[in-house]
């Protein structure tokens, strides 16, 4: 019997991308809500208790309040909101993560897709942590470029008005009060005593992300040289699909080059002294809809890349 596969809130912008990921699928049965019943409580409720999976693609409130609903427990649910992504008995839905997070994915019931700008910070920050080269107390830093779709509906209607404002054409810091939702995940996971100074920027192109972290060599500990730093996430990231690591050297970088992928690139730029470690990635895709697909996948026990490459 094929799984069946519910998205509560196929509406907005993660919604759509993960129902446009899974339409043409043979091996899901997409189980689908009347239009004029889709706040029901009641019908929502009777769809989710039917499915293997639902995606969560709600606000923080509404993701809470659906949890509450789904009574089935045998109904595995994957939030794509900030709600529970620290929250006791959810799993982190990173699987390149740590060894035995594929695993704990696979055999989970909550799993909390990661945030955008998170997906690049951790992504980069962890595998430092992780090698014992970056002490948990560091202090950090962190530049993340995205294309306006991160907003939402709301944000891309704003962008693509045809009377929008004139400073929409310029790069946008945001988050300047050092409180994005992003910051609890991306210290929590990362194993981090405090947040990092974090400058979120939305620019005037539909998709993709550069998440940047800046260290010195000095920061690390037994690390004298760059090639070391990208040993290190060449070691963490080996043999992983969805994750790799570029070639040293890069000169330059564009934050829509991963426009329409679902993986992660690391790149690794700089010199002995002084460096920044880049994600590039699509907001829309490792950063959100794509995560919740692979991370679907895995939990059904089919191949993690289905309908992503």
């Amino acid at each position: 019997m094929k799984p069946k596969v519910y998205i509560d809130g196929k509406e907005g912008t993660t919604g759509l991308q993960i129902y446009d990921r899974l339409a043409k699928r043979e091996d899901l049965t997409l189980l689908l809500i009347n239009e004029d019943k889709r706040k029901d409580p009641a019908e929502r409720k009777k769809l989710m208790d039917a499915s293997d999976i639902v995606f969560l693609c709600l606000p923080d409130a509404a993701a809470i309040e659906a949890v509450e609903l789904v009574e089935n427990p045998n109904t595995a649910i994957i939030d794509a909101s900030t709600a529970h992504r620290t929250a006791p008995g959810w799993v982190y839905g990173f699987p390149e993560l740590k060894a035995g997070q594929r695993q704990a994915i696979a055999t989970a019931k909550r799993v909390a897709n990661p945030g955008c700008h998170a997906t690049g910070f951790i992504s980069v920050v962890y595998p430092l942590v992780a090698a014992g080269l970056l002490p948990p107390d560091a202090d950090l830093s962190c530049f993340s470029l995205t294309g306006y779709s991160g907003g939402g509906k709301k944000m891309i209607a704003q962008y693509e008005a045809a009377d929008r404002p004139a400073e929409l054409a310029s790069p946008c810091p945001y988050g300047l009060g050092q409180t994005h939702k992003h910051l609890p995940e991306m210290q929590t996971i990362c194993g981090l005593t405090k947040p990092p100074v974090f400058v979120p920027v939305v620019d005037d192109y539909y998709k993709g992300m550069a998440t940047t972290v800046m260290l010195h060599t000095s920061q690390l500990k037994g690390v004298t040289s760059l090639h070391q730093v990208w040993e290190t996430y060449a070691a963490h990231y080996a043999g992983q699909r969805m994750v790799q690591v570029a070639p040293e050297g890069a000169a330059k970088l564009y934050a829509g080059v991963k426009a329409g992928d679902n993986d992660l690139t690391i790149v690794v730029a700089g010199n002995d002294q002084a460096f920044t470690v880049t994600a590039l990635f699509d907001n829309l895709g490792k950063g959100a809809s794509g995560a919740a697909v692979q991370n679907m996948n895995i939990m059904l026990g089919l191949e993690e890349t289905t309908s992503l490459v």
